[in-house]
């Protein structure tokens, strides 16, 4: 029987190797890094998004967030503007200009996206997406199954 994989490991792994070179392509290619990208991509299609709705969307912290927010409006990016009504919530507006970063990004990443998943055939690619899904929708459920002793979650 074969060795079960390394996945953690793995997992680890080549989300770094990953990130570091999509985030040095996407600052050569659009002046943006990939989570940039990620906050542009997510107020184009829905505009006026709160920076906990954006945080939980792209699974960053607020205050990891919040940072970004700053230099991106500082860039002139996006703007945060005040909900109506309730002068303590506070919604984050894409720029005109930053609507032309994401047409000039949104090629780039779905050529990544296929590009990865090139070697495989469509159901390896389902499996793929299954997998990964099943891990960002139950990462705590997961661990803390393996934690209890639960080995079979």
């Amino acid at each position: 029987m074969a060795k079960p994989p390394k996945v953690f490991f793995l997992v680890h792994k080549a989300h770094s190797a990953l990130i570091r070179a999509v985030d040095r392509r996407s600052r050569d290619e659009t002046g943006l890094s990939m989570t940039q990208q990620g906050v542009l991509f997510l107020l184009d299609q829905q505009d006026g998004l709160s920076v906990g709705a954006l945080a939980q969307a792209l699974s960053l912290s607020k205050s990891s967030l919040s940072g970004l927010i700053d230099r991106m409006e500082d860039r002139g990016l996006v703007r945060r503007a005040p909900v109506d009504g309730d002068g303590r919530r506070v919604v984050v507006h894409i720029e005109p200009q930053a609507r032309a970063l994401v047409a000039q990004g949104r090629p780039l990443v779905q050529g990544w996206n296929a590009a990865l998943l090139a070697p495989f055939d469509a159901g390896e690619q389902q499996v793929i997406a299954r997998f990964l899904t099943h891990v960002a929708d139950h990462a705590d459920e997961i661990i803390e199954d393996v934690e209890r002793g639960d080995k079979n979650g």
